[in-house]
């Protein structure tokens, strides 16, 4: 099974993320053994943060996700790199 990314749009719930905050400093991440944490960002107003999570089985990113949907809103965009991307658009015609 192919590696899938994953960018995730974390909506802190009420724009409050200070227990977001508080679970990650008792829980660490809580992501099921075979989802791996790329990097993130969240934006300056921190009510939103943006992961890249890669995973072979998306199950697992809807298993991460149940444990923090408490907290978070989220939106889950599949994503392709940039020379994935140009290879689909342009082929061999690059």
């Amino acid at each position: 099974m192919p590696t899938l990314t994953y960018m995730v749009i974390e909506h802190f719930r009420n724009g409050d993320p200070e227990p977001v905050y508080r679970r990650f400093r008792d829980h660490g991440r809580l992501a099921p053994e075979g989802l791996t944490y790329v990097a993130s960002g969240v934006d300056a107003a921190l009510r939103r943060c943006y992961p890249v999570m890669e995973t072979a089985d998306p199950a697992l990113l809807e298993q991460w996700m149940d444990r923090w949907r408490d907290l978070v809103d989220f939106e889950v965009h599949e994503v392709l790199g940039s020379a994935a991307a140009a290879e689909r658009v342009l082929g061999n015609d690059r």
